[in-house]
């Protein structure tokens, strides 16, 4: 698909992604406040497969945590 006949809509969803790319880590907060009002695919596409790792593990530790207390 040609950008010329790209709707807006696509556009700005292909420029969120060319800028995720460029700073993965940097837009963990904008992912974890669009979390607080939309949905878990916006948190993980926003943190990326390694920031998504990290969050699974956090939990887990803590539920492990949390059940020794």
């Amino acid at each position: 698909m040609s950008k010329d006949y790209e709707t807006p809509e696509k556009t700005r969803e292909r420029l969120r992604q060319e800028e995720l790319k460029n700073n993965p880590f940097g837009h963990m907060k904008d992912g974890i406040d669009r979390a607080q009002y939309g949905s878990l695919v916006d948190l993980v596409g926003s943190l990326g497969w390694k920031g998504t790792l990290v969050l699974i593990i956090v939990i887990i530790v803590g539920l492990v945590v949390a059940q020794y207390f």
